[in-house]
């Protein structure tokens, strides 16, 4: 149980890792942004970092408090595509495919592994007994 929380805190590493770059770029370029719904998704981008960064930390200290961070989080990183595993939808970039079927079916298999996450923490967090 606890490879489980260190696993989810290593994807979510990697996850801060790429939304700090669009973070930058977000920062660099928000007098571009025209839309009102990619202005508040992002403003939404900052404060989700800070939530992901100390869910990472909480979860290497296998604190209760990290699973309440992802059920208040889980919503809003469905909105913003922020998925644990988020990485493999730029696989296809990285080997040449840039055909769009298969943004497609990366981010369907990111959606179905946030939703496994979800399941895999509600019920391994019930087992933790540490607070």
């Amino acid at each position: 149980m606890r490879r489980l929380f260190y696993v989810f805190a290593f994807l979510d590493a990697i996850s801060l890792i790429f939304l700090g770059m669009q973070l930058w770029q977000i920062s660099s370029d928000f007098s571009e942004i025209i839309l009102l719904s990619e202005k508040i998704s992002s403003v939404l981008m900052f404060p989700m970092f800070a939530l992901i960064a100390y869910c990472v930390y909480a979860q290497i200290k296998l604190k209760k408090i990290a699973a309440v961070l992802y059920y208040v989080q889980f919503p809003f990183r469905l909105y913003l595509w922020i998925f644990s595993i988020g990485f493999i939808s730029l696989i296809p970039e990285a080997v040449g495919l840039f055909e769009d079927k298969w943004f497609g079916i990366t981010l369907k298999t990111c959606i179905m592994f946030e939703f496994i996450r979800l399941y895999l923490t509600i019920r391994n967090y019930k087992k933790l007994t540490t607070c």
